[in-house]
């Protein structure tokens, strides 16, 4: 039995299943290759805000655009409105508990003894 797991060939066929197992895992994408350069992009923290906030707007003005064409009559999938106003919900509250804990971690910083 010791002879089967130490030997050079199951090993590699070992490796070769956990590969593909990765893989089916990753959707068969495989892994990345990360490159030190292009590996994160440099992003200014008040564009990662923006880009949040257009993206929560957008979500909250596709909810209202659908909840006005399903009460107009328009062949609109209740459940296609009642999703984009979950959707639009949720992604305001995440905004709003962040916007909490960023002006609560300020606070503690402004209140610091120095």
């Amino acid at each position: 039995m010791i002879d089967k797991i130490t030997s050079q060939a199951n090993i590699t066929s070992m490796l070769q299943t956990l590969r593909a197992y990765q893989s089916e895992a990753g959707g068969g994408m495989g892994l990345p290759a990360v490159d030190k350069e292009k590996a994160v992009p440099k992003t200014d923290f008040g564009d990662l805000i923006r880009q949040t906030i257009d993206n929560v707007n957008e979500k909250q003005k596709t909810a209202k655009d659908l909840e006005t064409a399903y009460m107009r009559g328009e062949p609109v999938p209740l459940t296609d409105v009642v999703l984009a106003m979950q959707k639009s919900s949720l992604s305001f509250e995440a905004t709003l508990q962040v916007r909490n804990k960023v002006l609560k971690a300020y606070e503690d910083i402004l209140n610091m003894p120095v």
